[in-house]
């Protein structure tokens, strides 16, 4: 390789590969030295150095300068082609890590080239990626050529290539996809404050608007939902409740909570806990099914929060107090205060900061230790016993289901008649009427 040459190769490769020149000319130094360290010994303390302008090579050996030709003609052109390529695959991939690192949160297109087992292999332009099934929405299916929209969710190196995981999981998505929608977002008329997301079933998202002519929650429905359906559409039906964001936490909760109406909320700040209170036919509403719609609000504000009826908060302070006072240290006034700061169970209680405590009720340390310490053991002992009775509800469900079971088989295989066909006498009427009450009894308890 003369000078000029070199000079060539590292142009052509900076503009077919977009890997900077500065790059590849520390490549051909480096095959330079790998291949005089193969004639002068791996001992041999050897820098090779070209001029980035004319592409000469001057190289050093043991302190002593060697000439240009040697240095030149000691490396064949296949040792160079080889660490050069080898080179270049590192740039390459050093490039597309960068670039897709950068990208991590993103929303990027691409279509499904093939499955390998539950993963699906995306093309994007310049990387194959990979959606997990992990990261794919509970109950969607793709098929190959189909394309697809997820966000960029890591970014690593795997030997010579770069790895990209792509998610349609996270809430990220649904960010990307609400400012790809809805153009005040991008605007900043409307701002995304927080988001909180179960895929595949449901999505609260609180949004604000800086002007006050703009309506943040109709802006995202958009005319007849045509914004919102077409974010839905790309979610597979996924429910979507927009939320008017307020800084005001006592209104952002019952917003958070909708479609429920909710009577009350009572902040207690040392918890980080809100306690809601709904009327009786609000209750399920307000919890949502398996307790869906409070997750997702209490995600969305950062606060945990508890819903309940008037009646069961009064049932709690009742048993809190009671409990509370039982304590070796704890007086009834103390008990009330610390109801009154929002702790109903002998856990909150195992939780609370020793310094608060002392602040609250005027406590040596040694009187808050021993509370704390007995309100651990209760509340271990209340979990344990909580624990065994949901053990023996689960027994009495398994065993009303078997016998359940068993007395559909025996009406089924006529071994057990729902009404006498021939006359019996008193006492098999007798036995024909307890067995039929038995069997009703059980399968009224069944699951």
């Amino acid at each position: 390789m003369n000078p000029n040459e070199i000079l060539r190769i590292v142009d052509a490769i900076h503009r077919d590969k977009n890997i900077g020149k500065e790059i590849v000319f520390e490549g051909i130094e480096a095959a330079l030295v790998s291949a005089l360290k193969k004639h002068y010994g791996e001992e041999a303390d050897i820098t090779v150095a070209i001029d980035r302008q004319s592409g000469n090579v001057s190289a050093v050996c043991d302190g002593e300068a060697l000439p240009s030709e040697e240095v030149v003609g000691r490396i064949g052109a296949q040792t160079a082609k080889q660490v050069m390529i080898q080179k270049i695959r590192e740039a390459e991939r050093d490039a597309l890590y960068d670039e897709y690192t950068e990208q991590i949160g993103d929303m990027v297109s691409g279509l499904i080239h093939r499955y390998e087992g539950a993963a699906a292999t995306v093309a994007l332009p310049n990387v194959e990626a990979i959606l997990p099934r992990s990261e794919q929405i509970p109950g969607e299916t793709h098929h190959v050529n189909e394309r697809v929209r997820a966000t960029v969710f890591e970014v690593r190196k795997s030997g010579s290539r770069v790895k990209v995981i792509l998610s349609r999981t996270r809430p990220q998505l649904v960010q990307r996809l609400f400012e790809q929608e809805i153009p005040e977002i991008i605007d900043g008329v409307i701002e995304v404050r927080a988001m909180a997301r179960e895929p595949g079933y449901r999505s609260k998202v609180a949004v604000s608007s800086s002007d006050a002519r703009v309506d943040c929650v109709g802006a995202c429905v958009g005319v007849r939902g045509n914004r919102i359906k077409n974010i839905v559409d790309e979610l597979g039906g996924e429910r979507i409740d927009i939320v008017r964001w307020d800084d005001n936490l006592e209104i952002l909760i019952p917003n958070a909570l909708q479609p429920a109406e909710v009577e009350q909320v009572i902040l207690c700040k040392m918890l980080g806990r809100a306690i809601v209170l709904v009327r009786e036919d609000q209750l399920s509403l307000a919890i949502g099914r398996r307790g869906q719609n409070v997750r997702l609000a209490s995600k969305l504000s950062g606060w945990d929060i508890e819903i309940m009826t008037q009646d069961e908060l009064a049932e709690s302070i009742d048993r809190a107090v009671t409990g509370f006072s039982q304590l070796d240290g704890m007086s009834v006034d103390l008990a009330e205060r610390l109801v009154e700061e929002g702790f109903l169970s002998y856990d909150d209680l195992s939780v609370i900061e020793p310094d608060a405590l002392m602040a609250i009720g005027e406590l040596s340390e040694e009187q808050v230790d021993t509370i704390v310490s007995q309100a651990e053991d209760k509340a271990m002992e209340a979990e344990a016993a909580a624990q065994e009775a949901r053990r023996k509800k689960r027994e009495e469900d398994r065993i009303a289901a078997i016998e359940a079971e068993h007395v559909a088989a025996d009406i089924a295989a006529g071994r057990l008649p729902t009404a006498p066909t021939a006359p019996v006498d008193g006492g098999e009427s007798e036995a024909l009427a307890d067995v039929a009450d038995e069997a009703t009894e059980s399968e009224g308890s069944a699951p």
